[in-house]
């Protein structure tokens, strides 16, 4: 197991990795809208923190050695139901053709008052 760490997205805000590979796979810690150098979630909607999302989410995966194109499972966790158009559209962009499984769970609230939370699984 080798443990994943990158100064390109946020710090662990808990007692947790930003990922781990284990068994030719990378398990991403759920990334929320924080911006990397700041610490403090971006200004926006769910479509701006989607973006930061996935930013971050890139950020963890290559520090891995891995990418988008490599993810066969997403978990998408939301605030409110209503932002899953906009959040779809943002993750449609970034996956493109590449279509992993995915869930997506409405959730009461999430750290910092994000809106949207995501975390993935892919192939080393």
């Amino acid at each position: 197991m080798r443990l994943v760490a990158t100064s390109a997205a946020p710090a662990a805000i808990g007692p947790y990795s930003q990922g781990v590979v284990a068994g030719g796979l990378v398990y991403t810690a759920g990334q929320i809208a924080l911006d990397p150098a700041t610490m403090r979630l971006v200004d926006g909607d769910v479509g701006v923190q989607t973006d930061r999302v996935f930013a971050n989410l890139k950020a963890v995966l290559a520090a891995a050695g891995s990418g988008l194109d490599r993810v066969v499972k997403a978990t998408v966790y939301l605030v409110d139901m209503a932002d899953f158009q906009v959040m779809n559209e943002v993750y449609a962009r970034e996956f493109g053709a590449h279509r992993p499984a995915r869930s997506t769970v409405a959730v009461r609230t999430l750290p910092k008052d994000a809106r949207v939370e995501i975390d993935l699984i892919a192939m080393a």
